[in-house]
């Protein structure tokens, strides 16, 4: 029995490959590092949805699509509550999108994303919301209505970069969830309301939001090496640190360090997260001489939107955002299979006795 399934082959796939001993990752032939610096938001969804949707047309009328999308969501707004947070009004708002295989229904879901998302922020800090403006690309109309202000190329781009390096990342446990569910044949949006609830528990999408308390506490570099073996010496995480896969650096975090480096103003936060990074990978290395833990994505994760503004209350959302698109990509994929998920227990309980 492997009770993580770290050694079970679920699926054959198209869309991802997880090197964990190489510490690569490759989305639908693309390195993650090429995918991040290369494709804006509706050309990840054009390179892992093909295939599964005939009506996919090229980049600039995906862009047109999901513009069209996020209007028609926006007029769902008000219909669902907002004050459980950010997650909570995603995963509500979802719930009411039509449950198909259809792709007029299945690009519902991304689009809807990026205006749930930023209606929840803009409820949760007592602001009036902001209509979508199709015209815009995905990325710059989910930073438009949720800070209010329009977003130059360059955080767009960098936004961008994130949500391309975190669509797909093999059958993770979120993505493992919406196969399953897709495997009933439940629909698409029961998939992805799967993957979000999934997503949402605290050791899957949780980190980036601690790491930067980690970075707010340790304060200044001069007190990083203090604060960190303290932590250590109390037996506390460092979060950003450590993967279930990686066995070597996450290729995801020198993606989003490069995405994040490229916009204005961001030199010193940088300079300081290397410093406790570098702190913190001695540290560790020290403490645990056979254990391989390197820096994860959620380290540059943290530093990248926090530079955009992005509250960090709504960082899960984001992180949903960008994977929503590997969500409905892998439930398409399951849903080919024909088959239902059904694997096999050992039963552990007692056992009654028969004449």
């Amino acid at each position: 029995m492997d009770s993580g399934l770290e050694n079970i082959v679920a699926a054959e796939t198209v869309l991802s490959d997880v090197d964990g001993q190489a510490g690569r990752l490759i989305i639908r032939g693309w390195p993650v590092e090429t995918l991040a610096a290369d494709k804006p938001y509706a050309a990840v969804l054009g390179l892992l949805w093909d295939g599964f949707f005939p009506e996919l047309g090229d980049d600039a009328e995906i862009q047109a699509q999901l513009g069209r999308a996020r209007a028609a969501a926006f007029a769902l707004v008000g219909t669902f509550p907002m004050e459980s947070g950010v997650v909570e009004a995603l995963r509500t708002g979802w719930s009411l999108l039509n449950d198909s295989e259809a792709f007029d229904d299945a690009i519902a879901f991304p689009a809807a994303a990026a205006v749930f998302t930023a209606a929840a922020v803009r409820h949760g800090q007592g602001l009036p919301l902001i209509a979508p403006d199709p015209a815009l690309s995905q990325a710059q109309d989910l930073l438009r209505m949720m800070r209010g202000t329009p977003a130059s190329d360059a955080e767009a781009r960098a936004l961008d970069a994130y949500l391309a390096t975190v669509s797909d990342h093999g059958l993770n446990a979120s993505t493992f969830a919406a196969r399953v569910i897709a495997s009933t044949r439940a629909g698409l949006g029961s998939a992805v309301l799967g993957g979000i609830s999934a997503l949402k528990g605290p050791l899957h999408g949780g980190a980036p939001g601690p790491v930067l308390d980690m970075v707010d506490d340790i304060g200044t570099p001069d007190a990083a090496e203090r604060w960190i073996d303290a932590a250590l010496a109390r037996g506390e995480r460092l979060m950003g640190f450590g993967h279930r896969v990686y066995r070597v650096r996450d290729p995801r975090a020198d993606a989003l360090k490069a995405a994040v480096s490229k916009l204005p103003g961001t030199a010193g936060r940088i300079a300081f997260a290397e410093h406790i990074e570098t702190v913190v990978l001695q540290r560790l290395a020290r403490k645990y001489p056979n254990r391989r833990l390197e820096t994860n994505v959620e380290f540059y994760t943290a530093v990248l939107l926090e530079a955009l503004d992005i509250p960090r209350e709504a960082f899960t959302a984001i992180f949903a955002t960008g994977r929503v698109l590997g969500w409905i990509a892998h439930a398409s994929e399951q849903i080919g299979e024909k088959r239902i998920v059904r694997p096999k227990s050992v039963y552990r309980g007692p056992v009654p006795e028969y004449a």
